[in-house]
Formats: structure tokens, sequence, C-alpha cells
């Protein structure tokens, strides 16, 4: 049995020739985005922990601040309905009433496309202005952080099989795994690291954030406003990635393979 995040279909290899086979491919499905029954976002994404994904996306974009904000996070509709699935409401907690203001300004920004929306100094300014630099001083050892994606990949469990998903993990600063996950989306992959560091209770304990693909400004900004002081990418960085890393304090890595790695901003960070 495959589950959500991997289906099957059809294949013929060429030039082998021979009937068609059925072939493991990565799930893509939409995933409409409710806050107190009002549409907010509708992100391409694998199915699975989708709860963790709305909760993580909605921490990193400010619009809640800690899991007490948080009251309910359910799918919409019955279970059977068409596409039933593939919309999520979440409501606010006790006594909690959600910045309407702060909402609005987010459908402007990054939530209302996957990897666009956001761009120059102005977006570091006034990300900066909402979280801050990164203030603590935890460092993570380079051995860590150059052992982070073999960790990460042995994390992953659609990968192997459909090549087409990315993947995110969040790591304690001795290498301990907190929380793994994979999407079609690198941008979701984090969002549901982040929310399961908060329903666990642990993303105070996450010093390193890795990441399976190259690294852009949005995924800084996730780790920014989860306070994880160190990013590790696979591939290759951006350069607002980096200008982001350096303004916020933060230790960017990239091309972190085969033992080796690059460090594009806060090597302070790394013992």
């Amino acid at each position: 049995m495959d589950g959500p995040a991997v289906t099957r279909r059809e294949v013929l290899r060429d030039p082998d020739g021979g009937p068609a086979e059925a072939d493991a491919v990565a799930v893509e499905e939409p995933l409409e985005i409710r806050v107190g029954g009002e549409p907010l976002v509708i992100t391409m994404r694998t199915p699975g922990e989708d709860r963790f994904l709305a909760v993580g996306l909605l921490f990193a974009e400010g619009v809640l601040e800690s899991l007490a904000d948080v009251g309910t996070v359910a799918h919409c509709g019955r279970a059977g309905d068409e596409g039933f699935e593939n919309v999520i409401d979440l409501t606010a907690g006790p006594g909690v009433a959600l910045d309407a203001s702060r909402l609005e300004g987010t459908r402007r920004g990054t939530l209302t496309t996957a990897s666009c929306g956001v761009c120059g100094r102005r977006s570091i300014d006034d990300l900066l202005a909402r979280i801050g630099p990164l203030d603590h001083a935890r460092k993570v050892p380079r051995a860590i952080a150059r052992a982070a994606p073999e960790i990460l990949a042995r994390s992953q469990d659609a990968f192997p099989r459909t090549g087409g998903v990315h993947a995110a993990a969040a790591l304690t600063a001795d290498g301990a795994l907190l929380a793994a996950a994979e999407d079609v989306g690198r941008h979701n992959a984090v969002d549901k690291v982040v929310g399961k560091l908060l329903y666990a209770g642990t993303l105070t304990d996450a010093a390193l954030l890795v990441v399976s693909g190259r690294v852009s400004f949005e995924i800084v900004q996730k780790a920014a406003a989860a306070r994880v002081g160190v990013v590790v990418a696979v591939s290759a960085p951006t350069s607002l990635a980096i200008d982001l890393a350096r303004r916020a304090s933060m230790a960017l890595v990239a091309f972190a393979r085969d033992g080796r790695m690059n460090v594009y901003a806060g090597a302070e960070r790394l013992e």
C-alpha cells in the first residue's frame, strides 16, 4: 500500500520496450487553508500531515504566535465527499482573536504564491521588524552540519520510491532528529516540520534545519521565524537567502554533500 504520499501511474520504459508498468509517483493535490471559515491560501502539497502544514505555515507568517493561539484544525465537509481532504479550517483558541489586518497582509505576501511574491531589502526589513534577529548564541558542531543531509536522507520514505518530493528535518545541536517531513513543495516540508515541533513542544530544542534542495528566502524566513539559527541545504542558496541569513545572524550552509559544505553566512555559529 503506497499511502497518501505515493500513487501509481502507467509508464512506458523507453527504449526498453515492453508493456506499460505501474510506476510509483508522488501525489500532488491542492490544499485550501481557512482561518475561522475564511479562505486564506491555496497551496499545492503532498496530502498527509495537513494539520502540521497549516499550523507551521501560519506560524511562519506571524498569524499564529504559539500553539496556544490554535483551537481546532480540521478538514471541512464529510469523509467520502470529493475534495474532502483538500480543505482545512483552523479556528482560534479560547480568548484568542487573530489579527485580521495581519491576515490581509499575508494575502499580499508569500502565502499567495508557492515560491515568489517576496523580494529585496524591504522584504528582509519587514521580516526582521516582526521577528527581530536571532539573539541566542547556541552553536552547532561543523561535523553535525556536514552530517545533516545524511540524517535527512535516512528519514525519507517517499523519495526513494518516487524521486519526486522534497524533504526537511529539524535537529538538535548534537544531531538528534526532532522532526522530518516530505512534500512536493520544499516550503511545505519545512512548514510540516515546524508544525510538528509546535505540537510536540520541542521547537526551542531545534538548532538546525536541513532541506533536501536549494535554499531560498522563504526557507530562511521560516527558519528565522522558528528561531532556528542554522540552515543546511543540499543544493544552492539564492542571493536573498544569504542576505537574510546574514542580517538575522543565522548560519547558512549550502552544497552540503559528501562530507563537504559551503558556509555563506554565520560561520561563528558553527563550532
